[in-house]
């Protein structure tokens, strides 16, 4: 049986991300796996995995924010920006006002220019950035604007010479939470690393809806694969909805482009919508291209 849905999946510390994959093509039995961001493999996290034809709408899953709970140092800097590397530079962190450090938060809220780390997999003269830094090699990178969309303090705790301070951010696809609090480090006085992080949101999907592998072992076991599967108009459920008669059925399957009789509002030109008949049935999703025209982007034949 092919299934066709999304799985908000619980991801482990030490795993990678196509390690989950290859998992749930063990488990499921079909090769039509992946994954909607990758999560590196000291984060755990929600790891929306899609099967099937539900493989079409990663992309616009992997467009959405992403919320993490996290934690930075202040007092050292490593050369991985996170507590797997080793460190580079400390300095004692003196008394610092938490006013100061919220008025730091609220700096980097918005559109802000990063600057990729060099373990990242940005293609540089066709190369990963984290294999030219297996070389010992440090090459030019370009910024890249991101948008933080919250960024909060939850807590702070003095380590020794060292501050922890913990919160939450959401986050455009593309931030490098690490290089956020490298960056917030270097607004401070000091240098600075994140020391933990966890992926507690993506997209629609929060950390209370996952499963573990634990749990998606024992799905497999029984064959309750219905019981876990999120359709994809579901997990698309920031898009807006467009209703065709059951006659106009056939030919959205077919991919044919729908003038509407009744034109949507013109904020809409551009943007998705998911299509559906009036028995209910979800089969494609369409872009506005004017207000009374609508051109197929994916057709679901079995959606």
């Amino acid at each position: 049986m092919t299934l066709l849905g999304v799985i908000p999946v619980w991801k482990p510390a030490g795993m990678t991300s196509h390690d989950v994959v290859v998992e749930l093509r063990r488990l499921t039995g079909q090769r039509k796996v992946g994954h909607t961001g990758t999560l590196d493999p000291a984060v755990e996290g929600v790891l929306p995995i899609c099967l099937g034809q539900a493989t079409r709408i990663a992309e616009y899953l992997q467009e959405l924010p992403k919320r993490y709970a996290g934690s930075m140092v202040l007092g050292a800097s490593t050369d991985t920006q996170d507590q797997t590397g080793r460190i580079l530079r400390e300095e004692p962190v003196g008394p610092l006002d938490p006013s100061r450090i919220d008025e730091a938060f609220r700096r980097f809220r918005g559109e802000i220019d990063q600057v990729p780390p060099m373990v990242s997999a940005v293609r540089v003269e066709g190369r990963r950035l984290y294999e030219w830094a297996r070389e010992g090699k440090e090459v030019p990178r370009r910024a890249r604007r991101v948008k933080i969309y919250e960024l909060v303090r939850t807590g702070m705790e003095r380590e020794g010479n060292r501050l922890r301070i913990d919160f939450e951010v959401l986050c455009s696809k593309g931030t490098y939470v690490r290089t956020l609090c490298v960056d917030i480090g270097a607004w401070l006085g000091y240098p600075a690393h994140m020391s933990r992080l966890v992926r507690v949101q993506s997209g629609p999907f929060f950390l209370q809806d996952t499963l573990t592998l634990e749990e998606l072992r024992e799905v497999a076991r029984r064959g309750a694969w219905g019981d876990v599967l999120v359709s994809p108009d579901a997990a698309l459920g920031h898009f807006p909805l467009l209703v065709v008669p059951s006659s106009a059925r056939q030919g959205v399957l077919n991919g044919m482009w729908l003038q509407l009789e009744d034109p949507l509002d013109s904020r809409a030109v551009g943007r998705l919508v998911r299509v559906y008949t009036e028995e209910g049935e979800f089969c494609a999703l369409y872009r506005m291209s004017a207000p009374d025209v609508a051109r197929p982007e994916k057709v679901f034949r079995n959606g």
